[in-house]
C-alpha cells in the first residue's frame, strides 16, 4: 500500500460523496473488478494528494479534469503531482470530463490497455 497524509481521509470521504458527473460515469465501469478484475478505488489518498481513481494491482492512477485544471497554475500544480506520482513507480492517465461523458468507451479502451500491459 501507498504512503498517504491521514489527515486526507476525511476530504476523501467527502470526495467520495460528492462526485461528479464525469467520475460517476467512469467508476460505474470501473468499480467492482469490471476491468481485468482488477480492484480500483475512487477518491484514494496517495502522499499529500487524493486521486480521482488508483488501481495498486496495475499501479495506476486515472485523474479526471475539469476546466480548471487548462489554466496555467493548475497545469503546474498537476505536473509536480504527477512527477511525485509518477516517482512511485505510479503510471498517471488525466483525462478531461467532457471526453469520459462523451466519448467514455474510447476512454475505457485507453484504461484497459495500460490495466493489461502493467498487470
Amino acid at each position: 500500500m501507498e504512503h498517504y497524509n491521514p489527515n486526507l481521509k476525511e476530504r476523501s470521504r467527502l470526495l467520495r460523496t460528492n462526485m461528479t458527473d464525469a467520475e460517476q460515469v467512469l467508476w460505474h465501469r470501473i468499480r467492482r473488478k469490471q476491468m481485468q478484475g482488477v480492484q480500483f478505488y475512487r477518491q484514494k489518498p496517495l502522499l499529500a494528494f487524493v486521486v480521482d481513481f488508483y488501481c495498486p494491482t496495475a499501479k495506476l492512477v486515472i485523474e479526471l479534469d475539469g476546466s480548471q485544471h487548462f489554466e496555467s497554475a493548475h497545469i503546474s500544480k498537476d505536473q509536480a503531482r504527477d512527477a511525485a506520482l509518477t516517482k512511485l513507480g505510479l503510471r498517471v492517465l488525466r483525462f478531461n470530463n467532457r471526453e469520459v461523458l462523451l466519448e467514455i468507451d474510447a476512454v475505457l479502451a485507453v484504461i484497459d490497455g495500460i490495466v493489461k500491459e502493467r498487470v
